[in-house]
């Protein structure tokens, strides 16, 4: 008599890549186990979905992603109900039921549901043509789509969108992606990686807009745009949303299973009813969800390990996302966000388009970054997952395991030496090692000589180093060593002077192209570099460049001055000093509204407003901005004051209108981003009651015209003013005024203010650039109120400056008076 075993029925609740996986790991351990039954959304076979993007992109066919195929469930006897999802779970009864009605008994089920993605609830997301990037059905409606031809619109810029946007590229549409955050792929890049990302797909044809936040899905019947919260509208036929997904826990919520942000499984992936596991994304694990197929596979062999033969169960994974993006070569994993302990190694490496950076702490690799080279991505993964210590080989960590294993660098004057002459030295400039030596022996003995000469080191300075070898050896003992600059800061080799240089001639725009192609040693720099690049960017593109918040001081962020108590001062705009009852009216309001404990009169003569909570700060500037007052950038490295006396419209000693210029001053360089803080005076006469002569630009009025005196300040070290030239009229003064300003904004150093600014380069060299070269003035002038068109419409100045569009007219408009104009 032949004894028939009983086997349990296993109940699949999903037939993608965690469910199916789950049954192999199953049927490996113990074949005869488990009667399966697998019920399936899709009316596909299970197939890969992580290759969807090359079938998107037409480098596969379908029938290339199977995973599965037909005879793999007809030889392990299993049964697949396709384009069937099951709709309940009967817990008591122990069954399920599909959306046909079918009704399945099980003894053992597992939900692997997968997730859902996230659509964002904006008007206009139901309309045709509104799609995800989810399953084969998806793909198929973008194919339709693409043939069509038009143009597509990605909302998310995440790896998903990211691929959509590259096959539907390939397939002819025009597209642009929308992300909201400020880096793309943020949670798998730093902003360093997530800018050559960027920069590499908007060179393959494709727009980018990061910051975007989507306020509606506009068409009639059909999509036909995008409209973003800032007012811009993308056409488009197509949109594809990939924002995100969603663990899929619908199922099993209504079944009473425990759920929080995923099914909650313990180490065996067992849920709360011991009948029930559950595997994949649909799951949470210790607090975790995971959406990466390595997690997916370990809970795979945990759960069959559990259900056959017994095992430690699934401890959770430490996770990397190593893929290409439209061919590009990314790598990340662990944590990257640095902190406290944490210490980066960065390598950058400008003309290959190669970023590297490992985050080590106590001596181990905590998080890793790789764009454009991931060969070591696997070592350093494996370095992070095993804890190892690192200190053995810290140096030569970041070139890579081969370059470790070798135990480092060896010395780099022996390096050098060993070259041959047409090496490459300089690969921005294609200098070879030949050429450098004979600058060398030609008589140029420093550093600057040689970039002077033959540009070797003279770009990014990636090889200033190698330079400086070949300086040594060619010169022997008459070599005077390396040049001693004055860096920016730790994170860079480079001087403030070598950096506003190179931004200009290399046309760059952002913080972290700088960063890559100056090649800094940090991700993103620190404290002191940040806000200085953000200057010389913002002064060398005002019309382009989009100022970055995070690159501020908290004063500017806040548009206040922060106390020692941990409160803030508000200090308003007075234009020259007068003001109106209005304002008066709107300053007590504001005192009595906010219970500001004290207003004070400041010696640039305007009111200071202090003890205001921040919470606070962006309803008083909203109430002030209402009366028409705004900023006085007391916090700013910009213009802060003009301080006038009441000249000859009511002074007995009174020269000139010292009062009406000094307003046309502050209406016309107020909003000037600059390198340091400026400030300005007209005194009526020379008793010079305003102190024009202690201020960065002050007018001193006489009988016969205008003194204009640069360079003083008070403060510690009071320093008087050097004379620079006297003019006849109101308009001469503006126009010298905006010619020194401009010169002072483009040569100053960040956070050199015109006293030091004047003494380091002298006074003669000032004079001949904006006295003396009528030509050059004009040049300096014209590019001063250029810029000022811009500063205005600068986002981080309207937060500000309320409504008042009349600060920035041209000199024949701007009128005297101080009374504020709406727009």
């Amino acid at each position: 008599m032949t004894h028939i075993h009983h086997r349990d029925h296993l109940v699949v609740i999903g037939n993608g890549m965690a469910g199916c996986r789950a049954v192999e790991e199953i049927l490996a351990r113990d074949p005869h186990r488990y009667k399966v039954t697998i019920f399936g959304a899709e009316p596909h076979v299970n197939y890969n979905r992580i290759m969807l993007s090359p079938v998107l992109a037409g480098e596969k066919r379908f029938d290339e992603i199977v995973i599965n195929d037909r005879s793999w469930y007809l030889d392990h006897g299993i049964e697949l109900i396709a384009a069937d999802p099951v709709t309940a779970i009967d817990r008591a009864a122990k069954t399920v039921t599909s959306k046909a009605g079918r009704t399945v008994s099980y003894d053992r089920l597992l939900i692997a549901t997968g997730s859902d993605p996230f659509i964002i609830p904006v008007p206009g997301k139901d309309l045709p043509g509104v799609i995800s990037f989810r399953d084969m059905a998806d793909v198929d409606a973008m194919l339709a789509a693409a043939a069509q031809g038009g143009d597509a619109v990605v909302i998310g810029g995440g790896l998903l969108g990211l691929e959509a946007a590259h096959g539907l590229s390939l397939r002819g549409m025009k597209v642009t992606v929308l992300h909201l955050m400020p880096t793309l792929m943020e949670r798998q890049l730093d902003e360093a990686a997530g800018w050559l990302l960027k920069t590499a797909l908007e060179g393959r044809g494709q727009t980018i807009i990061t910051g975007a936040d989507t306020a509606e899905i506009v068409g009639d019947g059909k999509v036909e745009g995008v409209r973003l919260k800032d007012g811009r509208e993308i056409p488009a036929s197509l949109v594809v949303m990939a924002v995100g997904i969603r663990p899929n826990t619908a199922l099993a919520r209504d079944a009473g299973l425990a759920v929080g942000r995923g099914i909650q499984v313990d180490d065996d992936m067992v849920t709360s009813d011991p009948a029930i596991l559950a595997v994949g994304e649909c799951v949470e694990h210790r607090g975790q969800v995971y959406g990466l197929v390595a997690p997916l596979w370990e809970m795979c062999r945990a759960l069959a390990d559990g259900c056959t033969t017994g095992c430690t169960g699934y401890r959770g994974s430490v996770t990397s996302t190593k893929l290409k993006v439209s061919g590009i070569d990314v790598f990340s994993a662990g944590d990257f966000s640095g902190g406290d302990g944490t210490e980066d190694i960065v390598l950058r490496d400008a003309a290959r388009g190669v970023y590297k950076r490992v985050v080590v702490k106590d001596d181990r690799v905590v998080g890793a970054v790789l764009y454009g080279d991931t060969a070591d991505g696997s070592w350093y993964f494996d370095l992070l997952r095993k804890g190892e210590d690192i200190s053995d080989v810290r140096d030569a960590l970041i070139f890579g395991q081969a370059f470790a294993a070798g135990g480092g660098a060896a010395d780099p004057k022996a390096a050098v030496a060993a070259l041959s002459d047409d090496a490459e030295i300089c690969g921005c400039n294609g200098v070879s090692k030949g050429k450098v030596v004979a600058t060398i022996q030609g008589g140029a003995c420093t550093l600057d000589a040689v970039r002077g000469s033959c540009k070797a080191s003279a770009s990014c300075g990636s090889c200033t180093g190698l330079v400086e070898s070949l300086l040594a050896l060619t010169l022997g003992d008459d070599y005077a060593g390396a040049r001693a600059v004055k860096t920016m800061c730790k994170c860079t080799s480079f001087g403030h002077d070598d950096v506003r240089r190179e931004i200009v001639l290399q046309n760059m725009a952002s913080i972290p192209e700088v960063m890559q192609k100056l090649h800094w040693s940090t991700p993103d720099g620190c404290a002191s570099c940040r806000p200085a690049l953000n200057y010389y960017l913002l002064c060398a593109n005002p019309a382009d460049y989009v100022d970055d918040q995070q690159s501020r001081f908290v004063n500017e962020r806040m548009h206040a001055n922060i106390q020692k108590d941990g409160t803030y001062s508000v200090v308003p705009r007075m234009w020259g000093g007068l003001t109106t009852p209005q304002e008066l009216r709107a300053i007590a309001d504001v005192v009595e509204k906010y219970d500001a404990p004290m207003v004070k009169v400041t010696g640039g003569q305007r009111l200071d407003i202090f003890g205001i909570r921040k919470e606070d700060l962006p309803a008083v500037w909203a109430d002030l901005n209402a009366a028409g007052m705004v900023s006085g950038h007391a916090y700013g490295k910009a213009l802060r004051t003009v301080k006038t006396c009441v000249g000859s419209e009511w002074c007995r000693f009174g020269t000139q209108d010292s009062t009406g210029l000094g307003v046309k001053l502050e209406r016309g360089f107020w909003g000037s981003w600059m390198p340091h803080k400026f400030k300005m005076a007209v005194s009526g006469c020379p008793r010079n009651c305003a102190e024009a002569t202690i201020k960065d630009f002050g007018v001193v009025c006489v009988d016969s015209g205008y003194e204009l005196h640069v360079g003083g300040n008070g403060g510690i070290h009071v320093r008087a003013t050097d004379f620079l030239v006297k003019v006849g009229t109101e308009e001469e003064a503006m126009h010298y005024a905006a010619a020194f300003v401009q010169l002072y904004r483009e040569e100053a150093r960040y956070l050199e203010r015109t006293a030091p600014w004047i003494e380091r380069v002298g006074l003669a060299y000032i004079k001949a650039r904006v006295v003396e070269d009528e030509e050059g003035r004009d040049s300096l002038a014209s590019r001063f109120w250029f810029s000022q068109q811009f500063a205005q419409d600068d986002p981080w100045e309207q937060r500000a400056a309320g409504a008042d569009r009349n600060l920035h007219r041209p000199l024949a408009e701007i009128r005297p008076l101080p009374a504020f104009e709406g727009a």
